[in-house]
């Protein structure tokens, strides 16, 4: 019974370093790559191809979470959200987190290397990013910018593995999921903002200071008339507009009204709420292929 429990601990650590028990950050990342798949296939994508998108999302994720805590375990520790996760608390250790990264690492490369050339040199400037981005927050009040990127870089993989090439409807979706993903990752950075200022951490929620509701407001703007911009480029029928635009607008307005009072447990929910606007946005663009 005792060797049952430690095996059951022990994964369980696991599951935690790679935030498996938390998916907000895999639907966030899964939603841009559906909708990369759906626009460059013009409707559903191949099976296989669709599986090995959504494996290749939750491997890369949890690879992104390891070498996150791995670089940052020592600022983790003075941040009351992070100071319980496995790394800043020692209950793993940077060794066993390292080896599970590279882990990851390979099994993500065993299912990119079926597809073509183009897409394997994205998922490897995709590999560069994600080891690159933990220290940013150290020297740029923008990381949130190149984790918009990051979250952004499976849609022109999604065009490469599907129809070999990288057209302007990529390239549009791939900045809208950009600006939205600094609205999220905003409002998720505000929940630590006093811990981060107090350690020296930079982020979009210091940069924006007392601006945050208006910045994070004129850039959801931008995001619905980027995403009314895509639907009339692609002639897109009024269902992409029903759920895509105005639900993902409402849901904006519901943001707003999240944060307005700056409440620490109000920011959080703002930021889990975009894995609505996400799924809404996917939903318009899946129907309007039917």
């Amino acid at each position: 019974m005792f060797n049952l429990f430690n095996i059951y601990n022990k994964n369980y650590t696991l599951v935690k370093l790679m935030r498996i028990n938390q998916p907000i950050g895999f639907f966030l990342l899964i939603w841009p790559t559906l909708w990369g798949l759906w626009m460059s296939n013009r409707g559903i994508p191949d099976f296989f191809t669709l599986i090995i998108f959504i494996i290749g999302a939750i491997i890369m994720r949890s690879a992104g979470c390891v070498i996150n805590d791995y670089i940052d375990c020592d600022i983790d520790i003075y941040v009351q959200r992070t100071k319980h996760r496995p790394l800043s608390s020692r209950i793993i250790t940077k060794k066993k987190a390292l080896l599970t990264f590279i882990y990851l690492i390979i099994f993500a490369a065993g299912l990119i290397c079926v597809f073509d050339t183009s897409t394997i040199l994205l998922a490897l400037l995709a590999l560069g990013l994600l080891i690159i981005y933990p220290f940013l927050k150290r020297y740029v009040y923008l990381p949130q910018l190149i984790l918009g990127i990051l979250f952004s870089w499976p849609i022109l993989m999604a065009y490469t593995a599907t129809c070999h090439v990288i057209d302007s409807t990529a390239w549009l979706l791939f900045l809208v999921n950009t600006v939205w993903t600094i609205i999220y990752d905003t409002e998720y950075s505000m929940v630590d903002r006093d811990d981060d200022k107090k350690i020296g951490i930079k982020s979009s929620a210091l940069l924006f200071g007392n601006m945050d509701k208006l910045i994070i407001g004129i850039l959801q703007i931008i995001t619905i008339f980027m995403f009314i911009f895509i639907g009339y480029k692609e002639k897109l029928p009024i269902v992409f507009y029903c759920f895509s635009v105005c639900g993902g607008g409402l849901l904006f307005v519901w943001q707003q009204i999240l944060i307005h009072h700056r409440i620490k447990k109000r920011y959080f929910k703002a930021f889990l709420n975009n894995n609505y606007v996400g799924l809404l946005v996917f939903i318009g663009i899946a129907l309007s292929f039917i």
